[in-house]
């Protein structure tokens, strides 16, 4: 593919397109954690053995919206703490295990470590009904109405997950971080904007974001099934009813909410997350931020990332 399909860098670096945000954005998210903090987490956590060393593994469940009974798997260094912590958030549809061995993995870097599995794309439990239907995927699930998105119950559940590791004895509730990528790195800027807790995040390539362009721009799935949707409901109504719930969701309008310190990145041939829509929500953060940007990159595993992810996760939480 020729580099870059989207933006020349330097545009994108200058990319700030307006905010979507309704009047009642702030009030909605503050209803909906309201809400939230109605239900009991009522926290369970079950050892499970593994083959290492120094960690303890257990099997994590917490309730959350709609009494969903959310799980996942969450490792601490077995050893004296309070230790400081990681909620991990993992892509769309992209959990293989429950990603236990990098939780484990990130143990024995000396986290307490959680990686929340998103309701109904893994183990955890979705309550939610869509009334009017949707397309193959979770992208359109009740999307004529903010108070019955998918997405809602998401973002609350990622929030209630940072609750729930913080309340943890062993756990440092003043060094705690989010991080996650894809629909992961989405949720990690999400959390940080309607939370306190996170003092620190890394989201790579950011999904959930921008999302007018997106469906405009993106060239693979998971923001087309927008478009599918639309092809399949072609009134101009239900589009600017599915838009106006989108705008509730869109990273780059909770971007400026967000106090923790930020880093991002972004691979210029990114086709699922365009780099547009990745500097979208970048350039609205109003905190300490940084962004790498690898020219010959995709939406995948990049290497000299990890070692920035690391530094900067030690720097700000050890």
């Amino acid at each position: 593919m020729q580099q870059p399909y989207d933006m020349p860098l330097e545009q994108l670096y200058q990319y700030k397109p307006e905010r979507t945000a309704p009047a009642d954005f702030e009030e909605f998210w503050k209803g909906s954690l309201e809400e939230l903090s109605n239900i009991k987490a009522e926290p369970e956590l079950e050892p499970h053995e593994y083959p290492a060393d120094g960690v303890k593994v257990y099997w994590l469940t917490y309730r959350s919206i709609g009494g969903a009974r959310i799980k996942g798997w969450y490792a601490v260094p077995d050893r004296q703490g309070p230790h400081p912590a990681i909620v991990k958030y993992h892509g769309y549809n992209a959990s293989y295990d429950g990603d236990i061995h990098d939780i484990v993995n990130w143990a024995l870097h000396g986290y307490a470590a959680f990686g929340m599995l998103v309701r109904g794309q893994n183990s955890s439990e979705d309550t939610e009904i869509s009334h009017h239907g949707h397309v193959p995927g979770w992208m359109t699930k009740g999307i004529l109405d903010p108070k019955t998105y998918y997405y809602r119950g998401v973002y609350l559940d990622a929030v209630r997950a940072v609750e729930v590791v913080s309340g943890f004895a062993e756990v440092d509730e003043k060094r705690i971080g989010v991080i996650g990528a894809s629909q992961g790195g989405g949720l990690a800027v999400a959390v940080s904007a309607l939370s306190d807790i996170p003092k620190a995040a890394v989201s790579e390539y950011p999904y959930l974001s921008n999302f007018q362009r997106a469906i405009d721009t993106a060239i693979d799935q998971p923001y087309l099934e927008i478009n599918s949707f639309f092809r399949r409901n072609t009134s101009p109504d239900i589009e600017q009813a599915a838009m106006h719930t989108l705008s509730y969701f869109d990273v780059m309008n909770l971007a400026q909410l967000v106090k923790a310190t930020v880093l991002m990145s972004i691979g210029l041939v990114d086709t699922i997350t365009p780099p547009s829509t990745v500097f979208a929500a970048y350039n609205h953060l109003e905190t300490d931020k940084e962004i790498k940007v690898y020219r010959y990159f995709g939406h995948e595993y990049i290497p000299p990332f990890q070692t920035e992810k690391l530094a900067f996760l030690r720097k700000h939480l050890k």
